[in-house]
């Protein structure tokens, strides 16, 4: 099945919608948003990636940033951070370029790696428009994070890209419905931007430690 472009959704939701379905909806579909640290900071490490030379080379290494990039079979879009392109035997044509060149995108992220796979999903799902868009084959991309200042090299395995495939399909479906998802309490709420909108009356009755640590339990 492939969308119509007026169906795509963001591609950056994907994180979102792995994190938290409810945090993705509230976002994406309710169209509510509110700003802490981590936000604000994220914003700020995304925006030095993009704000830089459209295209640049170093060495044997192409770089472009902000590239915008869609697919009609995972019906999202957005823009990569950085995409590298390597020359490689394996890659493609490049208009002004010679030699092959493969694509390799990167990622940045403000923390550190995370325990859940939400930055990984976004990344693959980065490699999956920019093999459609490019007809070619991207075995590998990698998330830089600001905390530690190291790439970490992650592998788009079979696994990996089929989460990416159900994800933005169940996305579409909660869309369409225009549902949001009832409250699941994690560890990832005390973190969460949205915890007043999500949470109100707990936040104002200040019970939320303790609520989270019961549903938590119950959850185990």
């Amino acid at each position: 099945m492939n969308y119509n472009q007026e169906e795509y959704l963001q591609l950056s939701g994907l994180q979102h919608f792995a994190f938290c379905r409810r945090q993705w909806a509230l976002i994406h579909i309710e169209q509510q948003w509110q700003d802490n640290l981590r936000t604000v900071e994220g914003d700020l490490m995304h925006r030095r990636a993009h704000d830089e030379a459209i295209r640049e080379k170093r060495g044997t290494i192409l770089i472009l940033r902000g590239l915008s990039v869609s697919s009609p079979t995972l019906g999202i879009s957005g823009k990569c951070d950085v995409v590298e392109f390597h020359q490689d035997p394996a890659g493609i044509s490049l208009h002004q370029e010679e030699g092959l060149w493969l694509p390799y995108p990167v990622e940045y992220k403000r923390g550190s790696p995370k325990e859940h796979q939400a930055d990984e999903l976004q990344l693959c799902a980065q490699a999956i428009c920019l093999e459609e868009m490019l007809c070619c084959k991207i075995p590998e991309g990698a998330l830089f994070y600001g905390e530690t200042r190291r790439r970490v090299v992650v592998p788009f395995t079979l696994p990996l890209r089929q989460q990416v495939y159900t994800m933005t399909e169940e996305m579409h479906q909660l869309y369409c419905r225009g549902y949001t998802p009832k409250v699941k309490p994690s560890k990832g709420c005390y973190a969460c931007s949205l915890k007043d909108l999500c949470l109100p009356a707990l936040m104002k009755s200040k019970k939320l430690d303790s609520y989270l640590q019961k549903a938590m339990e119950d959850d185990q």
